[in-house]
């Protein structure tokens, strides 16, 4: 049986992953769980057996091909799968990193998960030090964990990246390195068959492997469950704009599937210009394609860093007399004062809400006002259980059907006809 014990799937998390492992793997308890009793009914009333006597003769199968002396748990009850590796990281003094495996995962499909945006304290060396990690900490630590898995037998590794790290190194303007592609290319010498990733900042960074099948996931239908929530999208004249040309695919896919119009905005820029901060851009001069005077303004874009470039959206089209400016970001980084910045603009009406996802775990994005956070752990919970069985991703790479379906379901139901007297 598929869905119960024994089950070689294992999830070891890195310590900037843990938090989103957690809620992954929550998912996945349900997700099998629900499985196994669909799958029991149907197989005990298609051959006439009784429901718990099915349960216990699955539960002795399961226990004579075990190389264990038995399963844990009772024998005539539902014994869920334990995913989670526990492994011990040491953090030296001097920066090293050590991953140690204490649970054994010989022959099993290994998913490795890091978000390597997570500057949130962590425990180290058994709890006993709290350290903010940096994106190139938690990139060695992902390296150590991979040879650590390799090292112990795993038959394939896949990769749980929600951020992929260097990702806007992925092209070159003059002599400089493509440290999105390098990366890539270690991953894959070490073996990594899989990566999934979440709205992937370029698709280039792809073309990099040549036999890692990297899986892109986009969060655009939780994005617009929360949208619906703060605007009844069959009454207000929505606009869905483009930050910038770089963005315009995404922003005409959201769009295309909320059948609205598309506006975009133009930025100038002095690339001599480093951005700093939020205030300090390299942005000279904005121009709006399009009219938002007196509709929402819906941005789009896969990740906020400083967040000067959307402020600066965002302000302008307040001033072109949009009614609410709503922005959506898969990747919500933060970094330096932007949550600071994001405060004060809100404080002087430039935006309306920000909808991010959990993808990366910043804690004091939650206690904002004007932030949405959406769930996409079960989306990767989805993902991970069908690619270990061997399923189709095709719904849930391409979810343009769920999304018409999320949009019918917001849709006023037609006024019944009157009788006929």
């Amino acid at each position: 049986m598929p869905y119960s014990e024994p089950t070689d799937l294992a999830v070891v998390a890195c310590p900037g992953g843990e938090s989103f492992a957690n809620e992954v793997i929550t998912h996945l308890r349900h997700m099998y769980k629900h499985r196994f009793s669909l799958k029991s009914d149907v197989i005990s009333k298609r051959y006439g057996l009784e429901k718990d006597k099915l349960v216990q003769q699955i539960n002795l199968e399961n226990d004579i091909r075990t190389s264990d002396l038995c399963i844990r748990g009772m024998t005539d009850k539902y014994r869920p799968p334990v995913f989670k590796v526990n492994t011990r990281f040491t953090y030296f003094a001097n920066g090293e990193y050590k991953a140690e495996l204490l649970d054994c995962i010989r022959g099993k499909d290994v998913y490795i998960f890091q978000d390597v945006e997570n500057h949130e304290p962590i425990a180290m060396n058994d709890g006993k030090n709290i350290l903010s990690l940096s994106v190139n900490d938690h990139v060695m630590g992902l390296l150590v964990t991979i040879d650590a898995v390799r090292q112990a037998g795993a038959r394939q590794i896949t990769l749980v990246l929600p951020v992929y790290p260097y990702s806007r190194q992925h092209k070159k303007k003059s002599r400089e390195g493509l440290t999105a592609a390098l990366l890539g290319h270690i991953y894959e010498s070490m073996e990594v068959k899989r990566i999934i990733t979440l709205d992937l900042h370029s698709r280039e960074i792809v073309n990099a492997f040549s036999h890692t099948h990297c899986e892109n996931l986009h969060a655009s239908y939780q994005i617009i469950r929360e949208l619906a929530k703060v605007v009844d999208l069959t009454k207000e004249d929505l606009v869905v704009v483009s930050p910038d040309t770089g963005a315009i695919d995404r922003n005409k896919f959201y769009a295309t599937g909320l059948k609205k119009p598309l506006a975009m905005i133009y930025k100038e820029r002095d690339y001599s210009i480093v951005t700093q901060d939020a205030k300090n851009t390299n942005i000279k001069s904005i121009k709006l394609l399009g009219d938002v005077k007196g509709k929402v303004a819906f941005l789009a874009d896969d990740m906020l860093g400083t967040g000067g470039t959307l402020l600066k959206a965002m302000g302008f089209l307040h001033e072109q007399g949009a009614t609410k400016v709503i922005a959506a970001i898969s990747l919500p980084f933060f970094t330096g004062n932007a949550i600071e910045q994001f405060d004060e603009a809100y404080k002087q009406g430039l935006f309306y809400r920000i909808i991010g996802t959990n993808a990366v775990y910043h804690e004091e994005l939650l206690k904002r006002e004007w932030y949405i956070s959406t769930n996409v752990s079960g989306l990767f919970a989805n993902v991970i259980t069908r690619l270990h069985h061997e399923q189709s991703l095709g719904d849930l790479l391409d979810n343009r059907t769920i999304i018409d379906k999320l949009i019918k379901v917001s849709s006023p139901a037609a006024e019944p006809e009157e009788k006929k007297e």
